[in-house]
C-alpha cells in the first residue's frame, strides 16, 4: 500500500470499513443510480477488460461484469480488507470477476492493458491525485477510457447537509477540512477535476452534473424509515464525529433535530433525499 495514502488505508480497514460493511445494502441502494449513470456514460462493451477502483463491496463491479459478459473481465480493487471480503462473499462464482486488496494509486497489477478504468465514488481520497491518476492511466491500453462519479458540494448533498445542518446551534461547528484535503467532497470543483486529469495525461475530458433523488435508510413504515435514516446518518457520515464527547442531553437534542430534518423529506419505506454528483469521462491518448 502507498505510504501517501496511509491514513485512508488505516481508516478503511478500521471502523469506517466495518461501518460500510454493516450498512452495505442501504448504501448500495443509495449509490446505485449514480453508478448506473456513470456506466451508461461510458458504455462498457462485451469482452472489455475493466478495472473498478475503490470497488467497495462490489456492487459496481457486478454491474460492470453484466455489461462485459462472460468473455470480458472485471478486476475490483479497494484498500479495505473488510469491503473486499464482503465483495467476495456476494459475487457469484461463475462470472469473470475478481477482487484484490490494493491501492490503485500505486499497485503494480499483473494486468496493465485495461480497456476501461471505472470508479463509483472511489477516487476522491488520494493524497496526491495527479500522481494517482497518472499511475492508473498506465494501467489503461492506448485509447482506453476513464469514467467515474464523484460528489459535488456538501451543501448540495442531503446525506451530509441535512444532519449537519440540523445540529447547527446545538453543538459547536467543526472546522471544515482544507479545500483539497482527501475526502468525499474533494472533487466538488469542476476546475480542479479538470486540472487533475489534464495533468495526469488524459484527453477528451468531459465533466457533467448529475442530480438524483435517492433513498436514505429503509423501513417497513414511514416512521421506521425515518428512524433508520437517523441511525444511518450516525453510522456513515460526519455526525458521529461532530457529537463525539458531547453529554447525553446534547446528543438527545441533536438526535431529535436530525430526525425532524429527515422527517421533512418525502418517502414511505425510505427517506428520499437530494444527491448531486459529477459524471466524469476521459480517454488515454492513442499512440
Amino acid at each position: 500500500m502507498s505510504e501517501r495514502n496511509a491514513y485512508q488505508v488505516a481508516d478503511w480497514n478500521g471502523q469506517n470499513g466495518e461501518r460500510w460493511v454493516a450498512n452495505q445494502t442501504r448504501l448500495d441502494a443509495m449509490l446505485a443510480v449514480f453508478g448506473d449513470a456513470a456506466i451508461k456514460a461510458v458504455a462498457p462493451a462485451p469482452d472489455e477488460r475493466v478495472l473498478d477502483v475503490g470497488c467497495g463491496a462490489g456492487a459496481s463491479s457486478l454491474a460492470l461484469v453484466a455489461r462485459v459478459g462472460k468473455n470480458g473481465k472485471v478486476l475490483g480493487v479497494d484498500i479495505s480488507v473488510p469491503l473486499i471480503e464482503r465483495a467476495r462473499e456476494i459475487a457469484p462464482a461463475d462470472v469473470p470477476l475478481t477482487f484484490q486488496v490494493a491501492d490503485a494509486s500505486s499497485a503494480e497489477m499483473s494486468e496493465a492493458a485495461f480497456d476501461l478504468l471505472f470508479s463509483r465514488f472511489g477516487v476522491m481520497f488520494f493524497n496526491d491525485p495527479v500522481a494517482a491518476f497518472t499511475h492508473m492511466r498506465g494501467r489503461l491500453r492506448q485509447g482506453g477510457r476513464l469514467a467515474f462519479v464523484c460528489w459535488r458540494g456538501m451543501q448540495e448533498n442531503d446525506w451530509v447537509h441535512l444532519p449537519m445542518g440540523a445540529i447547527n446551534g446545538i453543538v459547536p461547528p467543526t472546522a471544515p477540512p482544507a479545500p483539497e484535503a482527501p475526502g468525499p467532497f474533494s472533487f466538488r470543483e469542476r476546475a480542479r477535476v479538470m486540472h487533475i486529469l489534464t495533468a495526469a495525461g488524459f484527453v477528451d475530458i468531459a465533466i457533467a452534473p448529475f442530480d438524483a433523488s435517492i433513498p436514505f435508510g429503509q423501513g417497513a413504515t414511514r416512521e421506521a424509515a425515518i428512524d433508520d435514516a437517523v441511525e444511518m446518518a450516525f453510522e456513515v457520515g460526519p455526525l458521529s464525529r461532530a457529537l463525539a464527547g458531547q453529554p447525553d442531553d446534547i446528543r438527545a437534542r441533536a438526535t431529535s433535530a436530525v430526525r425532524a430534518a429527515f422527517a421533512s423529506r418525502p418517502g414511505e419505506r425510505s427517506v428520499m433525499i437530494d444527491g448531486a454528483a459529477w459524471i466524469v469521462t476521459a480517454r488515454n491518448p492513442a499512440a
